[in-house]
């Protein structure tokens, strides 16, 4: 299936629910079908390959199946298959929800995954889908063949990116957990998986990074044994990658953990609040280390100071950030969960890289920011080009970083590596896309550490610092345009963080003023 067929097809489920649930929730009821189609295809795939195997027809090869789960990878139940909630007439919310459930109890890996939505529930004593519609939906549903030979692997990945590009609300809810795919890859190209090493996600989403790290893995080993991606057995990847990270919202983790199983990650994705709460810890409740993170959190969160203040796993020793911008914390819980010699990538707002420079006075970004390039453990910034992000035009940048020690020092040391890639984009309606060709070309001037006029410069830490610690690569790389205006997003961001400055200014000069005995 190309992606235009795709792309019309899940319209046409879409519009067979319009008007009975959100635009903005489309997704929580296509996706889990589409995974369950998808299930029961591969399903009857290996049913098939196992009777080949064995030389046993289809009905004997699922009966063996049937006494012994462990010839094959999941097990749909007789009564759970996709042709008998398709066949049925009447009962069908009841029947679905019931067929979802009994594939969680077999296989526990699925239980909160495939079973959350109820497709019989209420609403003011009327159904939400009443057995018509569900019908019509899973008719068209049903249209595609979904098996292993039939679809790309990151189907489900696929058909999320359309869900949340076409129908999500707009604002924050989008981009919080979901980052556009060839963004995803080209942050998987430049942390450039190892086998046998952990990825890390501390903002997990829809996992959609730790599926393109997956990806980029079994590429490289396909390469490597001359066969393509789609044709690797696990004896061909004898020490894959795993995957772990955490997810504040029930939905995401459930459509992260869908992807994974899908893509036959055995993936540990945890559900709960990061900043205030990590869950990845060791036996002595200190934080985790991984020698790989990736994570794209929700831009400019605002995060309550007492959050950083009162941290107890010494996350955040370089500075507190401001309340109206999160960048830095998330940065520095990234930070102090990779272990030596790690690297990480992380997307957040072109401002962090910038915000604070140049004006007079302590400003909390910019010497958060100072901290960490006198530290040596910035190794390059990428400036991608605006437009791509589902939920906002603004470009953002990508931050990667080294855990550096004596043992453990960078190989540029005292240099990083700024690359404005803002051109590197075909336009497209609504939103840019970034070819594989342009995707390949940025990870490689990071991979071979190289400066190209006009794309990417070298510079010292002593030019960062006379820069008083800007990291804006256009700030370093002319892109031959001129600068453009500051995005409203950004501009609200300044105006909270001033406003932060002067209550804290404030603050203490009521102090001062209660002291010298001038207070009301």
């Amino acid at each position: 299936m190309d992606l235009s067929t795709l792309e019309n097809w899940l319209w046409r489920a879409a519009c067979s629910i319009r008007g009975e649930v959100d635009a903005a929730r489309y997704k929580d009821y296509i996706l889990p079908l589409v995974f369950y189609k998808r299930l029961d295809d591969v399903y009857t795939d290996e049913l098939t390959r196992l009777a080949t195997d064995l030389s046993l027809s289809l009905e004997n090869a699922e009966a063996l199946v049937a006494q012994d789960r462990d010839v094959i990878r999941f097990y749909i139940p007789a009564d759970a298959r996709w042709t008998r909630v398709r066949r049925a007439t009447t009962g069908l919310g009841e029947l679905l929800t019931d067929s979802l459930r009994a594939i969680a109890r077999e296989n526990p890996k699925l239980d909160g995954v495939i079973n959350r939505q109820d497709f019989n529930a209420t609403d003011a004593g009327n159904r939400i889908l009443d057995d018509d519609i569900l019908a019509t939906l899973i008719g068209i549903l049903g249209e595609h063949r979904l098996g292993l030979d039939d679809v790309q692997p990151d189907i489900l990945g696929r058909a999320y990116e359309y869900l949340i590009r076409k129908f999500a609300e707009r604002g924050s809810s989008a981009g919080e957990f979901f980052t556009p795919t060839e963004v995803g890859f080209l942050i998987a190209r430049i942390l450039d998986p190892q086998p046998s090493e952990t990825v890390y996600d501390p903002a997990a989403g829809s996992g959609g990074l730790l599926i393109k790290a997956r990806l980029r893995h079994r590429e490289k080993l396909a390469a490597q044994l001359g066969k393509s991606p789609r044709a690797l057995t696990p004896e061909d990847d004898p020490h894959p990658l795993t995957p772990c990270g955490q997810e504040i919202q029930g939905d995401n983790v459930a459509a992260a953990k869908m992807n994974a199983f899908i893509h036959d990650m055995d993936a540990d994705i945890r559900q709960g609040n990061t900043m205030k709460n990590p869950l990845f810890l060791n036996a002595d409740g200190s934080l985790k280390r991984f020698p790989k993170l990736a994570a794209n959190p929700m831009w400019n969160q605002t995060i309550p100071t007492e959050v950083y203040e009162n941290d107890g796993f010494e996350r955040f020793g370089w500075g507190t950030p401001p309340a109206s911008s999160a960048d830095w914390g998330w940065i520095q819980h990234m930070y102090a969960s990779l272990e030596p010699g790690g690297r990480m990538a992380v997307v957040v707002d072109t401002g962090a890289a910038s915000r604070g420079s140049g004006n007079k006075g302590r400003n909390k970004e910019r010497d958060i920011r100072k901290a960490f390039v006198e530290a040596d453990a910035v190794e390059a910034v990428i400036l991608l080009p605006d437009n791509l992000f589902f939920n906002t035009s603004a470009p953002g940048i990508i931050m990667v970083m080294r855990k550096v020690d004596a043992a453990h020092p960078r190989e540029h040391a005292g240099e990083i590596l700024l690359v404005n890639a803002s051109k590197f984009c075909e336009k497209g309606r609504p939103k840019n896309v970034m070819t594989d060709e342009q995707v390949a070309q940025i990870a490689d001037l990071v991979l071979d550490w190289r400066a190209e006029e006009h794309v990417s410069a070298i510079v010292s830490r002593a030019d960062v610092t006379r820069n008083d610690y800007n990291l804006s690569p256009s700030r370093y790389v002319s892109s031959n345009d001129a600068e453009p205006p500051l995005p409203l997003e950004e501009a609200v961001v300044r105006l909270r963080e001033a406003e932060e400055v002067r209550r804290e200014a404030d603050a203490k000069l009521d102090t001062v003023l209660a002291r010298l005995g001038f207070s009301e």
